[in-house]
């Protein structure tokens, strides 16, 4: 073979391996083309996809019923308002000066104020009673007062004494004692009359005081720590050798 041949035949060899090799690249040019043009349509399915479970879940929580939500809002506020309210009660302190003008202007508001309702029966059946007795005496009063004053004129019609003793009883020989009986009765019923005005009156400022003073004592420290407690003990005297028995009183706090 000659020179020229074999020059001709490698020529050859490398034309068809440049054909192959064009062949291939444009073969996976083409592949990688058509992959390319089909990613963003699987993006847009898996977007699609997306948007579908997005909305799903939109409708489902749109769906759900609101009496629900509400329910559970309205006990969680419910159970927060009632801890609110029992942790104030607990921690409630009066305040003596305005339990004091409470107890001022409407008596047993400060009893009311301090949260101590079993002393307002206390408070106004004692005011009550008092009342009572002002009207009684005062009644009593003025019957005697008016039967004394009857006895002691000359009219003969002015005899209102004669309502408080039976029919035939004989006035004119009891006259002088009637007179005496008549007067203490007066000056005694009259005596009660002013008594009842300072025991309401007393009862009234015992109220005030007594808002004032729980107001303060509403604070006090009466925990298990501040006890009392006596005991039997025995005493050694220093000055003779003789012993004493007594009490031994402690107050630990």
């Amino acid at each position: 073979m000659s020179l020229r041949e074999a020059t001709y035949k490698i020529q050859a060899a490398i034309a068809v391996m440049l054909m192959l090799t064009t062949g291939v690249s444009a073969q996976v040019a083409t592949d990688s083309l058509q992959e390319r043009s089909n990613i963003p349509e699987k993006i847009s399915i898996e977007q699609t996809a997306a948007d579908t479970l997005y909305i799903d879940s939109i409708q489902q929580a749109a769906a759900r019923p609101q009496s629900t939500l509400s329910g559970d809002s309205s006990r969680v506020s419910k159970k927060r308002s009632a801890t609110e309210v029992s942790d104030r009660i607990a921690n409630f302190k009066p305040q003596p000066y305005k339990a004091t003008w409470l107890a001022v202007v409407l008596p047993g508001a400060g009893q009311i104020y301090n949260r101590k309702y079993w002393k307002l029966p206390i408070v106004y059946g004692g005011i009550m009673g008092c009342l009572y007795a002002y009207n009684w005496n005062n009644q009593m009063y003025s019957d005697y007062r008016q039967a004394f004053l009857d006895i002691m004129d000359a009219d003969p019609n002015s005899r209102s004494y004669e309502s408080f003793f039976p029919s035939g009883y004989d006035f004119e020989q009891n006259e002088e004692y009637l007179k005496n009986l008549f007067k203490k009765r007066k000056d005694r019923y009259r005596r009660w009359r002013d008594l009842s005005i300072f025991a309401c009156v007393g009862v009234y400022l015992i109220s005030i005081i007594d808002a004032y003073v729980d107001a303060h004592l509403s604070s006090f420290d009466i925990s298990e720590d501040i006890n009392l407690s006596i005991q039997p003990d025995l005493m050694r005297s220093n000055a003779s050798s003789n012993n004493y028995y007594g009490l031994n009183c402690n107050i630990s706090f």
